[in-house]
């Protein structure tokens, strides 16, 4: 196995160019489990660890672009406002050692269907900068997976940066193990409210073969809220729609059984999590109450 370490975007670039099979490690929370198991030996691997700005990010007008390599511990402390879905998922993974290594370009790179962070930059409605020495393109984060642990990179792209809208609305994320902590997601959701646009969306981890976005769910509450004039009230939801929300929820599930759960129960606790996290969206919307007020 050889060792490429690139000192700038450039080299790196050109690296991965003249060896597409390359598997960029930067964190190496995921690349060096699997090395570490056996389960993937590559015949290079490409360090990004010294090219600093992968770890910086910029919040703009409407904007937040984060490096790939911000580890979650950043998020955590300096996002929370901008992102808080995000923030949220962040405090989820693994322990404060790996939080301070782990980035959100690893999760993408790897494209798990358990990925904390995959639920809420769906449900944020993220872009991927992914650059390549041919120039750089945006992929949108619903185009972004295609399989499991497969993504719409091109073998000789490289992650950049997420570009992910500051929220403008509640946002939250809930996920379910089998402990506390270091434990991979038996089933995640999130949800953002967006009231520029009046719509929510969602994303839904670890319950299909890919990361998803309950749409059905999301169609009908939009169309609820809409026209029961919700938005301009600020009334309370109705059990009634809060559990149609739940149900169409689930619905969006394909799960497996494994050794985590089974599809059954994972198609349950979504629907609970959805319920749930609507619940705690709509009650900050409509009372005014931040992130912080609303835990």
């Amino acid at each position: 196995m050889d060792f490429l370490r690139p000192a700038a975007w450039e080299d790196a670039l050109a690296a991965k160019a003249e060896h597409p099979a390359a598997v960029p490690l930067a964190g190496g929370t995921d690349v060096m489990v699997e090395i570490n198991f056996d389960h993937r030996r590559p015949d290079h691997l490409l360090d990004l660890s010294r090219i600093g700005e992968l770890s910086d990010w910029e919040v703009g007008e409407r904007t937040v672009r984060l490096g790939a390599s911000v580890p979650y511990s950043a998020i955590m402390e300096h996002l929370r406002a901008e992102l808080p879905g995000l923030a949220l998922a962040a405090h989820t993974v693994a322990s404060p050692q790996i939080r301070n290594r782990g980035g959100v370009g690893g999760n993408l790179g790897t494209a798990s269907p358990a990925g904390d962070a995959h639920p809420a930059l769906l449900a944020a409605g993220a872009e991927v900068e992914a650059v390549s020495v041919r120039g750089t393109r945006m992929i949108p984060i619903d185009a972004f997976y295609t399989g499991v642990k497969r993504n719409a990179l091109a073998p000789d792209e490289l992650i950049r940066a997420v570009h992910i809208a500051r929220a403008d609305g509640p946002q939250q994320f809930s996920k379910v193990g089998t402990r506390n902590a270091m434990v991979i997601a038996v089933c995640a959701f999130s949800v953002a409210l967006h009231p520029g646009a009046r719509t929510v969306r969602t994303g839904i981890g670890s319950a299909a073969p890919t990361p998803v976005r309950a749409t059905a769910a999301e169609e009908f509450l939009n169309a609820a809220l809409d026209e029961g004039g919700f938005w301009e009230s600020g009334a309370t939801l109705t059990p009634s729609l809060a559990r149609e929300f739940a149900t169409l929820a689930a619905g969006a599930c394909n799960p497996i059984d494994d050794v985590r759960g089974t599809a059954r129960y994972r198609r349950h606790a979504v629907g609970v999590l959805a319920r749930r996290t609507l619940g705690w969206t709509w009650e900050q919307y409509r009372t005014g109450r931040t992130l912080e007020g609303a835990r």
